[in-house]
């Protein structure tokens, strides 16, 4: 009986496994994400042009990538 239920255990706890490593991997990058475009609005108030242009080709990156998603 104890096999049977481990053999019902072990693949459960797989899936909970990789489910809490993808959701904390996306958590992440999402924060990372943030903390870079913050970062770039924070420096781009002394360089006017140059920030508003790289802003401007990062989100058209952005977009065309979901687009192809």
């Amino acid at each position: 009986m104890e096999g049977a239920a481990a053999q019902i255990v072990f693949p459960i706890l797989g899936i909970v496994a990789a489910a809490a490593a993808t959701f904390y991997a996306v958590s992440f990058m999402e924060i990372r994400e943030k903390s870079l475009e913050e970062l770039d609005e924070k420096y781009s108030e002394y360089e006017e042009s140059g920030g508003r242009q790289r802003r401007a080709r990062r989100r058209s990156g952005r977009q065309a990538k979901k687009r192809n998603d």
